[in-house]
């Protein structure tokens, strides 16, 4: 039988939609259908994803959003947040991409993941090195993310909204794919963010939840909990070290992360 607020999760969904196509500023969603709570907004993901996949294509793998106690704090919700990254929004550095497609255009600094095996949800509960044998290879990457000139003062009443909205994701560019990755500490990766050749932040891969496996870990068990899995072949950006730099067009970004090949991207 069809839950009845389906036709809610609908109508939020496609209001989160709409306002993408338009470029319009981020609103939450109308309270006729706002989601209620955590479980609900998550649906509204569900049903955003789809919607958007007609165009932006098949889900590619997986970002998450608020993986430090700080962030966490500030909005007021007590844990990460998961969001799907699409096929035709994947880009290779060096990347251009263009200013106006964005509402308002945001750059994070990550170490990406891809998967060369599956982390199905019936094996769930996952850790850390229950999950470093499906790592096929790391990288330094972006994260883009279109915040849509949310207005900030007002965050914390937004987050399911915010969940729905698929966490704000626009994007990634990804960088050189580092196979040999078990000789690196990745905790330790240095990593230095700079805007047209200027530095402008750093951090360390044990910044966003202590380990970036430690991430990956989490998401393949919030994934499981709700009856999800990362599949092979998949892309797995485990937060930001560094925090979201807004660009301009003009902008050149680029980001080092150890040893790593550079990645960058130009607006």
């Amino acid at each position: 039988m069809t839950p009845p607020d389906s036709d809610r999760v609908e109508r939020a969904a496609r209001f989160l939609a709409e306002g993408h196509a338009r470029l319009a500023p981020f609103e939450p969603v109308p309270a006729d259908c706002a989601p209620v709570s955590a479980e609900e907004a998550y649906r509204v993901q569900d049903a955003f994803q789809r919607i958007m996949a007609e165009c932006l294509g098949e889900v590619a793998g997986y970002k998450i959003a608020l993986t430090t106690r700080v962030m966490q704090q500030m909005v007021g919700y007590g844990e990460p947040i998961p969001g799907a990254v699409f096929a035709g929004t994947v880009h290779h550095s060096p990347a251009t991409v263009t200013a106006s497609r964005y509402t308002h255009l945001g750059i994070e600094c990550e170490l990406a993941v891809r998967l060369g095996a599956g982390l199905p949800a019936a094996a769930a509960p996952y850790t850390r090195d229950g999950v470093a044998p499906a790592v096929a290879a790391v990288m330094p990457a972006f994260e883009l993310v279109d915040d849509r000139l949310v207005d900030y003062s007002a965050f914390a009443a937004s987050i399911l909204s915010f969940i729905g909205d698929n966490a704000w994701n626009a994007g990634v560019v990804l960088g050189v794919p580092h196979t040999e990755w078990r000789e690196l500490d990745l905790a330790a990766l240095h990593g230095v963010m700079a805007v047209n050749g200027e530095t402008v932040g750093e951090g360390d891969g044990r910044d966003v939840m202590g380990h970036p496996l430690d991430a990956l870990a989490w998401l393949a068990n919030a994934l499981a909990a709700r009856d999800k899995a990362l599949a092979e072949n998949m892309l797995v950006m485990t937060g930001s070290i560094i925090a979201t730099r807004f660009v301009t067009p003009g902008d050149t970004v680029s980001f080092r992360l150890g040893a790593m090949d550079e990645v960058s991207v130009t607006v």
